[in-house]
């Protein structure tokens, strides 16, 4: 499904398996092929979700212990939509 696919009288769930496609391409064309890892959609689960007005936004993350998670915004007044990929390098607690 791509931009023309998603429209604000579609249901969320056509967002986040959208998201969630998108995910698996980006991890697919990028994954190491010495990894031999390829995911398909039931490999990624939303961490968040959010539908405001015309726009959307999802949080992800996948099964592969790689640090990843994902974050998938649909700008309605756009039409554009967006993945960002980021990794977690560490946690750290500051305490006044």
């Amino acid at each position: 499904m791509g931009f023309n696919g998603w429209v604000k009288h579609t249901s969320d769930s056509d967002f986040t398996d959208w998201a969630k496609q998108c995910v698996v391409d980006y991890f697919n064309n990028r994954a190491d092929v010495t990894d031999n890892v390829k995911i398909t959609a039931d490999n990624v689960f939303v961490v968040w979700f959010c539908k405001t007005l015309q726009n959307a936004k999802a949080l992800l993350s996948t099964t592969v212990s790689d640090g990843m998670y994902y974050e998938f915004t649909y700008n309605g007044d756009k039409g554009e939509a967006y993945l960002d990929a980021y990794k977690k390098w560490q946690n750290t607690v500051w305490k006044p």
